[in-house]
C-alpha cells in the first residue's frame, strides 16, 4: 500500500542503523577514549609536560630531556647513581651509566678486568687476548714453543706454528719431507702428492694403467 514503507536496495529496513547495531560503535568510541586517557600521562613520561628541574628544553621540536645524570620518571628527573669506575651514559633508558675502559658490570658495580701476564685489553675495552708468541690456556697466556723449522701463525688456540715449506709436523717437530721418486710437494708445502700420469701405491708414485 502507499503509505507503507518502501524496503532499501538491499532488503532490509535503512532504520536498522539506529537500533541496537548501532552500539557496537558506541563501544569503540568508549575504548578510544580510554586508549587516549591512558596515553596522556605516557607522554609526559618521555619529556612532553612542564619543564621540571635538571632538564632542558630540546633545541628541535617540542619538549624536553632530563640533563647528564639524570633519567626520567613520571614528570621529574632523577638523579642517576653512578658507581665508581663508570660514566653517565646520558640516555633514559637502562641503567643510565657504563663502566669505563678497562672495567665490567658485575652485580651493579664496575670491577676491573683481569688481564693475565703476557696479554693486552681489546680495544673495545671489555675483553682481553694474548700477545704474540702467546695462546690462551684458560685464564692465563703461555709461551707457544715454536719447533725448529716453523714459524708463529695467527690461530693462537691451535699449535700457534707451522713447519715451513719442505717440512711436515711430527709429534711436536717439523721433519723434512722424503719425496719419493715422480711427486712433488703440494700447494701447501707441508705434504706432498703425485705428479701427473702418476699415483701412489705402498707408498710410491707409479705410472697409472
Amino acid at each position: 500500500m502507499p503509505w507503507m514503507r518502501q524496503p532499501s536496495a538491499w532488503g532490509r529496513d535503512d532504520t536498522a542503523s539506529t537500533g541496537p547495531r548501532a552500539r557496537p560503535a558506541a563501544g569503540l568510541l568508549a575504548v578510544a577514549g580510554l586508549i587516549a586517557g591512558v596515553c596522556g600521562p605516557v607522554l609526559a613520561q618521555d619529556g612532553s609536560g612542564a619543564l621540571p628541574e635538571n632538564a632542558t628544553e630540546r633545541r628541535y621540536g617540542s619538549g624536553w630531556d632530563c640533563d647528564v645524570g639524570y633519567q626520567v620518571q613520571g614528570d621529574d628527573c632523577i638523579h642517576t647513581e653512578i658507581p665508581e669506575n663508570a660514566f653517565a651514559t646520558g640516555k633514559s633508558y637502562g641503567s643510565g651509566w657504563a663502566c669505563r675502559h678497562g672495567y665490567r658490570e658485575v652485580g651493579g658495580a664496575c670491577q676491573a678486568i683481569p688481564v693475565p701476564e703476557n696479554a693486552f685489553l681489546h680495544a673495545s675495552g671489555y675483553g682481553w687476548e694474548c700477545e704474540r708468541g702467546y695462546r690462551q690456556v684458560h685464564s692465563a697466556c703461555v709461551l707457544i714453543e715454536v719447533p725448529e723449522h716453523a714459524f708463529l701463525t695467527e690461530e693462537p688456540s691451535e699449535t700457534g706454528w707451522r713447519c715451513e715449506r719442505g717440512f711436515e709436523p711430527r709429534n711436536d717437530r717439523c721433519v723434512v719431507i722424503e719425496l719419493p721418486e715422480n711427486a712433488h710437494l703440494d700447494r701447501s708445502g707441508n705434504a706432498w702428492r703425485c705428479d701427473q700420469s702418476f699415483q701412489l701405491a705402498n707408498g710410491q708414485c707409479v705410472l697409472g694403467r
